[in-house]
């Protein structure tokens, strides 16, 4: 359990901050962003829950991103604590069983959907729209993290004081599928009507012209 007595602590007021392994850490380093824009993503999600008062979303969909919310915190956790050998705490990672359950919610709530013709543009309704904004930010969160792959790589460390650890790969996979069922879950908040939907689709530049082009005839 977390115990937070007090949330100021001065410590970060140089642009250094502690990792999950106590180890120090500039602000800009590539994992600090990287779990930075993973707890962004999650404020994302949890808007689009705050926004939705039981129009949009089924109750199974909601409980789904009440689990994911809570998995982002220990995938931030996961980014935040470099892999080493023989570690003085046993660590947060993220799991194959979290992310086989993250592929059997993209079944689950997107096999009823009909078949997409065309890209989407983001939109719909509030609850659509901001789950179309929750997809970009573990996109953007993503990529952070693959930057700190670049910096770090995946491999356990033997000596953190010379080699500092990589990143565990499957924290990253975590946010890949998470990107995608939020799709998903965007197009079933933009069809809580039924038959209708609030989704708008991309009509590629060529057709846009084809359409302006149209002689418009009087009623």
């Amino acid at each position: 359990m977390v115990t937070l007595s007090r949330i100021y602590t001065r410590t970060g007021d140089h642009g250094t901050t502690r990792l999950v392994d106590n180890s120090v850490a500039a602000k800009s380093d590539v994992r600090v962003e990287a779990y930075g824009l993973t707890d962004a993503a999650n404020a994302a999600i949890g808007l689009a829950l705050a926004l939705d008062h039981g129009e949009y979303l089924a109750p199974a969909v909601r409980e789904a991103l009440a689990v994911v919310q809570n998995e982002l915190f220990d995938v931030g956790a996961d980014l935040a604590n470099p892999l080493v050998s023989n570690p003085k705490w046993e660590p947060l990672r993220t799991v194959q069983s979290s992310i086989d359950r993250l592929e059997h919610w993209c079944d689950e709530f997107g096999d009823p959907l009909p078949t997409l013709r065309s890209f989407i543009l983001p939109g719909g309704n509030p609850v659509g729209a901001q789950l179309h904004v929750c997809r970009t930010a573990v996109r953007t969160a993503e990529r952070a993290a693959w930057r700190a792959v670049e910096a770090y790589g995946t491999e356990i460390s033997d000596d953190p004081d010379t080699t500092p650890g990589g990143v565990n790969e499957l924290a990253i996979t975590y946010l890949n599928r998470l990107s995608d069922l939020l799709f998903i879950l965007s197009r079933a908040a933009n069809r809580a009507e039924g038959d209708t939907s609030d989704e708008v689709l991309w009509v590629p530049g060529g057709e846009r012209n084809a359409e302006h082009q149209r002689p418009h005839t009087k009623s």
